[in-house]
Parts: structure tokens; C-alpha cells; sequence
């Protein structure tokens, strides 16, 4: 088995999205390579071959010369399955490969078993298993689904890579989002509200307790989607990321979109009825109750 990695730079810099190609990777037993449109200065801690193209010479992305890129690699290498990160890079640019080698082709992986890649359906609320036909298979993963729990070290093999192609596209810069809603970045206490608080009625309990603390109500996205709170509360990788000093979860299971949007926060506080559930796996405090009983025992306290 050979799994070729497409790491992420931008601006400049290595994105660290790209060290979850590996860990999706350590997952087969298998030989790793990555290729990557990037920087010399600042090249992953991978212990394996990487193809490097030079930025500065193509762009950061251009999808017509990006795609011959990765072809060509895919024609030396010849892996059995291409890996991307489920963002507007590979979106874009996965689809372009697996139409050019008539591959199979698996969106927003967030797991692996039994030879089978798992991908969600129906808004995450179900899981399918896949499998291709194809001798390529061509999939994008979804960010922080296989995250490595250990630092990454190592020093790539390099091998430098010209673009054969030209194109008339030029990539010129990135422009910032326009800021709409609540910031909740640059909150240092966030009370999140997940499905678990039952209905749109006992948000304000919720509420009470991000007042109290001096913090900002967050929401998981099924709260969002049934409009108890407006999506610009939404913690996750459909909303925003959060790293505050204090992340308290009332209410919510932890879909793997979810910890991808709040996993580096300082410390993790989740109230939940389930102990098991994958909320568990990031939180330093698990508190296995009934969230509408101890929250309101908790701002009471406090």
C-alpha cells in the first residue's frame, strides 16, 4: 500500500491540517510520501520522501498547474490512494485528479475500518462505509478527524519538482472573509449549547452560565441548524475555530467536526449524560450529568 499525501501551505507557511495526512496515513501499513506546493523555509516534519514545487514559482494554488503537478507525481509513484485535506484546496483540486485518472472518489473521510473509508451523510448524523473499484482511489479527510496525538518530528527526503505546465490563471493573494456576527476567536471563556439542552427554550440556561463566567455562548451545529441560536455561535469546522482558555460543552456529543473547531482550547469542561461520549476524549473534566440539572446548580453556585 502507498499513500501520497498533498500537504497545504499558506502564506508562506505550512499548514498544520497537513500533519493529519499522516495520521490518516499511519492508519495503513504502508509506504508515505507527500508532495507539496510550498516554501524551503519551511518544510514538514515527515520522515519520508517529499516532492517540493516552488511556490514562488506557480503560485500557492492554481488549479490548472497544481493538477499536472500532482499528476506527474502520481504517474512516478504510482500510490494507491491520493490524500487531501477536505478544504477549499482539495475540494477544488480533488475532483480534477479523480476525473483525470478515472478514480474513485471518497469527500470528507473522517474514518477507516475494515479496508473501508467512513464518511458521514445526512448532516453527520449517519456514517456510511465505502469502498472503491477503481486501482486509484482519490479521497479528501476531514481536518482534525485524524489529528496525530504526538508532536511531529522527523526530516523529509527532498526532491525538487518543476511545473511542466503553464496556465493562465495567476494567483494574486488572499482576501479576509468580512467579519459578520459574533467573534467568538478571541474569547477566552466559551459555554457551548449542543442538542443535549433539549430545545430552543433552555438556551437561556446556558446563557446564564456564560454571563456568569464573563464568557461567550458558543453552539454545536445542530443547534445552529434548528435555528436556536444564529450560526455566527457555531463552534466548528462548518463555523469557527476556538482555542480559549476555558471551553466549557453542555450538552454535546462531540462529532468529529466539532473538536476540530475547539480541541486546542486550554482546558475542556464537558457536561454530558453519556460518558462515553467522544466529547470524552478531549476533555480534562467530564461531568456525567443531566446539563439541565447542574448547569443552573452551577451558575447558582458560582
Amino acid at each position: 500500500m502507498k499513500l501520497l499525501l498533498i500537504g497545504e501551505y499558506r502564506e508562506k507557511k505550512l499548514l498544520d491540517v497537513t500533519y493529519d495526512l499522516v495520521g490518516f496515513a499511519n492508519k495503513f501499513n504502508g509506504e508515505k510520501i507527500m508532495l507539496a506546493i510550498g516554501y524551503e523555509s519551511d518544510l514538514p516534519k515527515f520522515d519520508g520522501k517529499l516532492y517540493l514545487a516552488d511556490a514562488k514559482e506557480v503560485g500557492e494554488y492554481n488549479p490548472n498547474v497544481h493538477k499536472k503537478i500532482i499528476l506527474d507525481v502520481i504517474e512516478k509513484e504510482k500510490p494507491d490512494i491520493v490524500v487531501f485535506i477536505h478544504s477549499s484546496f482539495g475540494w477544488d483540486l480533488a475532483p480534477r485528479v479523480a476525473t483525470s485518472l478515472n478514480a474513485a472518489q471518497f469527500t470528507e473521510v473522517v474514518g477507516y475500518k475494515d479496508n473501508n473509508f467512513v464518511v458521514p451523510s445526512c448532516n453527520s448524523k449517519l456514517r456510511r462505509d465505502l469502498s472503491a473499484k477503481s486501482d486509484i482511489t482519490i479521497v479528501t479527510i476531514q481536518a482534525g478527524a485524524f489529528t496525530p496525538l504526538e508532536e511531529p518530528t522527523g526530516t523529509p527526503i527532498v526532491e525538487n519538482i518543476k511545473a511542466n505546465s503553464s496556465s493562465s490563471l495567476e494567483f494574486l493573494g488572499y482576501e479576509e472573509a468580512e467579519a459578520k456576527g459574533l467573534d467568538l476567536t478571541k474569547a477566552e471563556i466559551i459555554v457551548t449549547a449542543g442538542r443535549g439542552i433539549g430545545k430552543k427554550d433552555n438556551v437561556s440556561i446556558i446563557q446564564d452560565l456564560a454571563t456568569k463566567l464573563g464568557g461567550q455562548l458558543g453552539a454545536s451545529r445542530p443547534v445552529a441548524d434548528n435555528q436556536w441560536l444564529d450560526q455566527s455561535h457555531q463552534v466548528g469546522t462548518t463555523g469557527q475555530t476556538v482555542s480559549p482558555k476555558l471551553y466549557i460543552a453542555c450538552g454535546v456529543s462531540g462529532a468529529i467536526q466539532h473538536l476540530a473547531g475547539m480541541k486546542k482550547s486550554e482546558f475542556i469542561v464537558a457536561i454530558n449524560t453519556d460518558k462515553d461520549a467522544p466529547i470524552t476524549e478531549v476533555a480534562d473534566i467530564l461531568v456525567v450529568a443531566d446539563v439541565l440539572q447542574f448547569v443552573p446548580a452551577l451558575t447558582n453556585k458560582l
